[in-house]
């Protein structure tokens, strides 16, 4: 079966503010790969370049080189239009803001996507994604009258409502307290099950033991890749990341 998503040699550096400014090299020749089935999270010190290469994985940021293939298709490089045909029909986002609509229900926020993309859907689509997130007692409520964690599982059931083959889900905790993050994760961790895969960026280190694997960035590299890593674990090797040893 083909890898669902594989990176090479990935890079990226941004432009110093002035002519007389250095470059600022962010990804320094990333590899890595995911699965189908797999859930891989991707920690590291602040500024190590975790959400860039979040983006560049993507699509929403394009790399200065390198190659990021998703199904099997080369998108470094992609026509805008084709990217955009993608990233609709094959990959989801989880975002630390909800990206809700504050005039919508819920149940109307997570049939967006799908009137967009399709003009006509199957509302039973819409009522298994809030139901999967236990959410269908309150389809009809507006985001406002709903909590932080319930209106990150609204985003949630946005995504799978779409069936993507890749979900990415960056800091998906950070506005939440701990219990609520903690439900979130697990959430996102059924969701890396069958023809569909799941990376995320977190400081949590409880979310990032739930991954199968956890890819520890430094200074833009993989420093180091663990494998049933304990949030102890983790948390191990980002201090040593974060120090430079």
């Amino acid at each position: 079966m083909t890898t669902l998503l594989a990176a090479s040699d990935l890079r990226k550096t941004f432009p110093g503010a002035t002519r007389r400014d250095p470059s600022l090299p962010v990804l320094r020749g990333i590899r890595l790969s995911v699965e189908f089935g797999e859930m891989l999270a991707v920690v590291g010190p602040s500024g190590s370049g975790k959400s860039t290469l979040l983006h560049c994985l993507a699509g929403l940021e394009p790399p200065s080189g390198g190659s990021v293939r998703v199904g099997g298709a080369e998108i470094v490089g992609m026509g805008r239009r084709r990217l955009a045909a993608l990233r609709r029909e094959q990959m989801g986002f989880v975002f630390q803001q909800y990206n809700l609509i504050p005039s919508l229900s819920a149940r109307e926020n997570v049939a967006l996507p799908l009137r967009l993309a399709r003009g006509r859907f199957d509302p039973a689509v819409v009522d298994r994604a809030l139901d999967s997130v236990g959410l269908t007692e309150h389809a009809r409520r507006l985001p406002g009258r709903l909590s932080g964690g319930q209106q990150q599982r609204v985003a949630i059931a946005r995504v799978l409502a779409t069936r993507p083959a890749i979900v990415f889900a960056d800091e998906p905790t950070g506005a939440l307290d701990t219990a609520t993050g903690a439900e979130v994760m697990q959430l996102l961790r059924s969701a890396a099950s069958g023809d569909r895969g799941v990376v995320v960026v977190t400081h949590d280190l409880e979310a990032a033991a739930l991954a199968d694997r956890v890819i520890v960035l430094r200074d833009g590299e993989v420093y180091r890749e663990l494998v049933g890593a304990t949030s102890s674990d983790v948390l191990d090797v980002i201090s040593h990341a974060g120090s430079g040893a």
